[in-house]
């Protein structure tokens, strides 16, 4: 084995041990959707969530993006699709949710986002999908809606969608085309500098947005909470979940990336027992040993050669 190929089997053996800690991440971003009302609004939040995160990876990649400026400039329709996509729908539009839905209704429907890019990924991106990934998809679905009725399925008949849980609906079809189209259009930049300009195109779509809002009666004035939030989710869900998705799916491929989604209902129920101080029960049990043999499917099945 050549030196190159033992370099890219390094790097394919971390990214396999990094997915499992972006919806831990993401967690945080949900709780935060449920605290946020009444303490900032969605599209402040969202802004000042991507202004900071883009400004920490702007610094850190500056000579990069300076060196690309021309490429950058070119390109810039595109990293503002994708920061609409990635930081206005995915951003501003969980915290709309969260006004009126449930953290693990959040997580539910997102579960539904890496189904459409495994699609996406075989019909637009030529990615191949074997039966024992398609098995693995339908086991973590399975379990994700297991754990959400709380085992019983007949709950199923009864669901009742609010607006926050449409709100999540376009968020998860925005997810699979960002995730779908940072594939389909290749760059030359480092996953840092990429996200940044992306961060970027974010926050030139969400401004109007926010200021907006900050021109409402019933908007809540900044405070120091509000400010708390928009670093942590900077930090956490921002910067860190989102250079980790970004950095993975180069090195494992959009459709098995997309499968840690299916772990937000799992560690959502367990970050809800260890906060919040919520029962698990045997529900959440059996929902978490189908999500992880799925997801364990999928993420079993190599590939010729782990992609640079």
């Amino acid at each position: 084995m050549t030196t190159e190929e033992l370099r890219l089997k390094s790097k394919a053996r971390i990214a396999m041990v990094l997915i499992w800690f972006i919806p831990f991440l993401w967690t945080v971003n949900m709780v935060v959707a449920r605290k946020a009302p009444g303490v900032v609004s969605p599209h402040v939040l969202a802004l000042g969530r991507w202004g900071l995160a883009g400004l920490i990876l702007a610094v850190a990649s500056h000579q990069e993006l300076w060196q690309h400026r021309h490429t950058l400039r070119a390109q810039a329709w595109r990293y503002i699709a994708l920061g609409a996509c990635g930081m206005w729908i995915c951003g501003a539009w969980v915290y709309l949710a969260g006004e009126s839905t449930v953290a693990m209704n959040i997580s539910l429907i997102y579960a539904s986002a890496p189904v459409m890019i495994a699609v996406g990924s075989v019909l637009w991106l030529g990615e191949r999908f074997s039966k024992r990934q398609i098995l693995g998809v339908v086991l973590a679905m399975g379990g994700v809606v297991h754990v959400v009725v709380k085992g019983d399925w007949l709950h199923l008949s009864r669901v009742q969608l609010v607006p926050g849980d449409l709100w999540i609906v376009a968020a998860a079809i925005a997810w699979a085309a960002y995730a779908l189209l940072q594939k389909r259009w290749s760059t030359v930049l480092s996953s840092t500098a990429q996200l940044a300009a992306i961060c970027l195109g974010g926050v030139v779509v969400l401004i109007p947005f926010a200021v907006w809002e900050l021109y409402q009666a019933n908007t809540p004035a900044l405070g120091e909470q509000a400010l708390w939030m928009m670093v942590g989710t900077a930090l956490l869900p921002g910067v860190g979940a989102y250079w980790i998705y970004g950095w993975t799916q180069k090195i494992l491929g959009a459709s098995r990336v997309a499968m840690t989604l299916y772990l937000g209902p799992l560690y959502t129920a367990v970050i809800a027992w260890l906060v919040l101080g919520e029962p698990l029960g045997m529900h959440h049990l059996a929902g978490g040993v189908l999500i992880l043999s799925g997801v364990g499917l999928v993420m079993a099945v190599q590939h010729a050669a782990p992609k640079r």
